[in-house]
């Protein structure tokens, strides 16, 4: 009972905006000592488990792919990206939509930060897409959508966390991620032009300004080929996620020097940002040991466990269960929390069950992406927001997203249906 009361007492918390880091730390603490079996002796295996978080070479990627994404969207590489897209695909009914789709796929494909790529694309293809007549409501689901794409698309954080978290491999999961990511980029891209066939207004052609192949080529091809070598080198063996993520870090550099846009002050604020990011993920992180280690300790895994393995003991109940509350939790605490506390209660459910760790981790990636755009919580929905101000209303982005938000449960579903969509590449 005291193992269910901490969870609780943690999860009000979070849900209340305290910081993630110390609600697990003082959480873990303060039912540590009123616990008369446990006690502070419990944290002496705190510093062991601590310094093997630090020394874990698996999630050394995690900074190098933010620093990364971080290089890629100061040189403004990305910008050039999605302004080209939107040149090529322009003239096409919905082209303008299906362009930011595409980059979306792009950029989650090279920086895997949800935040940056939905601000950016805000900032930049919201405009462009009001300008031109589209209806602000698809305008501001496509771009919140397709924002979020680095949930799923390999080199996704979430993915790294959930590797590490669930003892299977990095690489795997990458190479599980590939056909869902693509199968989300296909459906939205279909749902787009759909919408432009049946209803020309809402998303009509543009005479778009005329590029050379040159300028396209120069803006599109060296992101690709940054991708294609670090996701090439990942899936091919000749590289771990780790080791792919520091080429790519040194490939995002080259190419900024290549673009004439490499500065010391864009370094700077790579560097700054992205030591920011990596202190809050890994403070939490230790956070989320010292409660999962007092969590163990009061007896919560051993019943929990108990409970689906016996008294239940029907994988496609579980999983139904645990979908239900990762995307129920999506809603109010990131998804860092949920890999941290939520998904290692179920790890050993797996096993008990014969689930599939990497399918069931491709499955808690797609959801947390739903859970991202769905109102009215999504934080997607907020970065949007914030960078749009005024250009669209709240009302306006919940009736745009709402179509995503289906086509983003059918997909979980055919993964759910059909697990060869996540083993074909393995």
């Amino acid at each position: 009972m005291m193992a269910f009361i901490m969870f609780f007492v943690a999860l009000v918390l979070l849900m209340a905006g305290f910081e993630v880091a110390f609600v697990f730390g003082s959480v873990a603490l303060l039912f540590a000592l009123l616990s008369p079996e446990l006690g502070l002796e419990v944290f002496h295996f705190l510093p062991f488990r601590m310094y093997g978080i630090m020394s874990n070479f698996t999630l050394m990627a995690v900074p190098l792919f933010i620093f990364m994404g971080l290089i890629l969207e100061k040189s403004k590489m990305a910008e050039d990206l999605l302004v080209s897209m939107s040149r090529l695909f322009g003239s096409l009914r919905g082209g303008l939509a299906v362009s930011v789709v595409l980059v979306g796929a792009i950029l989650a494909a090279s920086t895997g930060i949800v935040s940056a790529s939905v601000v950016m694309m805000s900032v930049i293809a919201l405009p462009l897409m009001l300008k031109h007549g589209y209806s602000a409501s698809l305008s501001a689901g496509t771009i919140a959508a397709s924002g979020t794409l680095g949930q799923i698309i390999p080199p996704s954080i979430v993915l790294i966390i959930l590797g590490d978290v669930m003892s299977v491999s990095v690489g795997d999961l990458f190479k599980g991620a590939v056909l869902p990511g693509l199968l989300l980029v296909g459906l939205y891209i279909a749902y787009i032009l759909s919408i432009a066939f049946f209803k020309k207004e809402l998303a009509p052609a543009i005479a778009s300004e005329k590029q050379s192949l040159s300028e396209g080529l120069n803006a599109i091809l060296p992101p690709l080929v940054l991708i294609f070598v670090v996701l090439g080198s990942i899936f091919t063996g000749i590289a771990s996620p780790t080791e792919s993520a520091a080429f790519g870090v040194v490939g995002a550099v080259l190419l900024s020097l290549y673009k004439k846009s490499f500065s010391f002050s864009m370094l700077y604020y790579a560097m700054m940002n992205t030591v920011k990011l990596s202190g809050m993920i890994f403070m939490i992180l230790i956070g989320a040991t010292a409660f999962s280690l007092v969590f163990n300790e009061l007896g919560g895994s051993d019943i929990i466990l108990e409970f689906f393995s016996d008294d239940i003991a029907d994988p496609w109940i579980f999983i139904a269960f645990a979908m239900l509350i990762v995307f129920v939790l999506g809603f109010f605490i990131d998804f860092i929390e949920i890999s941290f506390i939520v998904v290692p209660i179920m790890v050993p459910i797996l096993d008990e069950l014969g689930i599939d760790p990497i399918w069931f981790a491709i499955l808690i990636a797609m959801n947390l992406q739903a859970s991202f755009i769905t109102p009215p919580f999504g934080l997607s929905l907020f970065f949007l927001k914030g960078a749009a101000k005024d250009m669209v209303s709240t009302m306006q982005i919940y009736k745009g997203i709402l179509p995503f938000i289906f086509l983003q449960i059918l997909a979980l579903s055919l993964v759910l249906l059909f697990p060869d969509l996540v083993f074909a590449f393995l």
